[in-house]
């Protein structure tokens, strides 16, 4: 069975991206993205590691991985899974939830479960974006109830080197830095960077950037850019740089990818319900 994706950016607010994708083979690596990754499956199972965690999902329960944590993916099964997933933007959750979402990513609750699989049927009709930012508006609320109440009290603690350096790449991802230029600019040891990151995000930091570039990468193509204009746009050094790690992280080619998005007539499959 072949891997598929189909994805698309709906004009819907909140919601970066749509992924769809039938995966058999292809593993995730670690990486993370910046944004909330709210996941459903339809068939087969998951197992992931969130933050040197491991957990898994199957299609009762609704995941929720919160944005700048490093987390993997694989099939469960030999037939592998098929996933619908929603990208959304930071402030749809907002940051004080991270550290809850990191201690329960999966969430058994039928009636949520089914609300998110009405909002993806909703975002595949173009003339439903009101009934979708309102289902996207009640599901942000279930979540923010589930959330809640691990949140600890009292101030976050502080950024500290690691996440310094953090914001210093997320700065220009597609210029990027070098460690001699970070060192220098926070008067740290580059291996003490290298270090301090790794212990606090769980990869390294030019892991770190490159997953933040291969992000960057298919929102242009969602965009429509071409994918010759990709590659240096997002960072990389050339094309076939870009198709690396891209096939890397996403299972199929930033090509193909580009042909299976809704921008380019892309189709995504429906489900029962």
């Amino acid at each position: 069975m072949r891997e598929l994706v189909t994805a698309w950016r709906p004009a819907v607010a909140g919601v970066r991206e749509v992924f769809h994708a039938r995966f058999v083979a292809h593993a995730y690596p670690a990486h993370t993205h910046d944004a909330w990754t709210l996941l459903i499956v339809d068939d087969g199972a998951i197992t992931y590691d969130l933050e040197q965690a491991h957990h898994g999902t199957v299609g009762g329960t609704v995941t929720l991985l919160p944005p700048h944590v490093p987390h993997d993916g694989r099939a469960a099964t030999t037939h592998g899974f098929r996933k619908r997933v929603l990208y959304l933007d930071p402030h749809v959750l907002g940051e004080d939830l991270i550290g809850a979402a990191v201690d329960r990513p999966g969430l058994t609750d039928p009636p949520l479960r089914h609300a998110v699989h009405r909002l993806h049927t909703a975002l595949e009709s173009p003339g439903d974006a009101l009934e979708a930012e309102s289902r996207l508006a009640l599901i942000r609320d279930r979540l923010r109830a589930h959330l809640l109440p691990l949140v600890p009290a009292g101030p976050p603690p502080p950024r500290g080197l690691a996440g310094d350096l953090r914001a210093l790449l997320d700065r220009d991802t597609a210029a990027g830095l070098t460690l001699r230029d970070a060192a220098a600019a926070l008067h740290a040891h580059p291996s003490h960077l290298v270090r301090a990151f790794t212990r606090a995000f769980g990869l390294p930091p030019h892991r770190y950037l490159t997953g933040r570039r291969v992000d960057a990468a298919r929102g242009m193509l969602l965009a429509g850019v071409p994918p010759a204009e990709v590659a240096t746009a997002a960072g990389f050094h050339d094309q076939s740089h870009l198709n690396r790690h891209f096939t890397k992280v996403l299972g199929v080619t930033p090509g193909r990818f580009a042909a299976r998005s809704r921008h380019s007539g892309g189709t995504p499959w429906r489900t029962p319900g």
